[in-house]
């Protein structure tokens, strides 16, 4: 959607507010002016703090995807307030309509040269390069690591699809305990985990022949890179957030799910997304294997 905008609105002056975890996302953004983070505080009080950083500025455009009231307490000429679709079509579906945009607005991530090349300094350019997006916010998103570690040798011996690829495992900090059995599971794999910047992890993934993950920000940030992504799901809706980007947009064999629809998992007596444990078991490595095998079969930008 900021993509659509910059380029309808050229030489415009781009200020960003966002929290502190995907402000780096926003660093290489033609025209950037500022980028404002916001941290959550007591009372609310962090919508108070970013009133004060833009309330003594006259916006051209104010676009607020929180539906939040902020919108009209400072002076713009024109506000596009998002308000929740509740119909079942992808989010970007419904980013698109909310500006106007003839097209849904594929995903796209700006990367600097010294993204680049602290990517090529990590991962090797001599090859084809697997990485695994294992983690999650909730552990009931993520696929059991065991699975991982029996679909990189699938995709990667002499009759898979990408032989003797390098692997790569990335991740969040939060993430080293769970995903550490994976590393050491995967003898001369690049654990990339807490380790790089979100924009060098983009630019990782634009080398990447194939990417496969939970449904997180990992996954969706692969799509907007253009690598091939391979989304798994279970108690989420692909529906909404199947990966989209050049290789994936709205390509149904870049997404593999359960057995166990989401309703089946999330409405289950007792479900608790605070401490269910992983709710992927009926997605099996054949059924992965498959859905990767399938996606890179098919012709870049070529729905399936």
């Amino acid at each position: 959607m900021l993509a659509y905008l910059i380029e309808r609105y050229p030489g415009a002056r781009i200020t960003i507010a966002c929290g502190p975890a995907p402000a780096p996302l926003f660093e290489a953004v033609p025209g950037l002016d500022r980028i404002v983070t916001v941290k959550k505080a007591r009372w609310r009080s962090h919508w108070l703090r970013l009133w004060r950083a833009t309330v003594v500025d006259v916006w051209d455009l104010v676009v607020d995807l929180r539906s939040s009231a902020l919108a009209y307490l400072v002076l713009a000429r024109r506000r596009l307030v998002y308000r929740t679709d509740r119909r079942l079509r992808h989010r970007v579906e419904s980013l698109g309509e909310f500006v106007d945009a003839e097209e849904p607005p594929a995903p796209r991530v700006w990367l600097t040269p010294a993204h680049e090349a602290a990517a090529a300094e990590l991962v090797p350019s001599d090859g084809p390069l697997l990485a695994f997006g294992p983690g999650a916010q909730w552990r009931g998103k993520c696929w059991p690591v065991e699975r991982y570690t029996a679909l990189a040798t699938r995709l990667t011996a002499p009759d898979g699809p990408i032989p003797g690829a390098q692997i790569a495992i990335l991740g969040s900090p939060s993430e080293h305990a769970y995903t550490r059995s994976l590393v050491e599971s995967l003898p001369g794999c690049i654990d990339l985990v807490g380790a790089v910047d979100l924009l060098t992890v983009a630019a990782i993934l634009r080398r990447c022949a194939l990417f496969v993950g939970n449904d997180t920000g990992l996954m969706h940030l692969a799509g907007a890179a253009g690598a091939p992504t391979l989304g798994l799901f279970g108690p989420s809706r692909d529906e909404h957030y199947a990966p989209w980007g050049a290789r994936t947009a709205v390509v149904r064999t870049a997404v593999v799910r359960t057995t166990a629809s989401y309703d089946d998992l999330v409405c289950a007596p007792g479900f608790d997304r605070r401490t269910a444990q992983s709710l992927m078991g009926t997605l099996t490595v054949e059924m992965a294997e498959e859905g990767a095998r399938a996606l890179l079969a098919t012709p870049s930008g070529t729905p399936a």
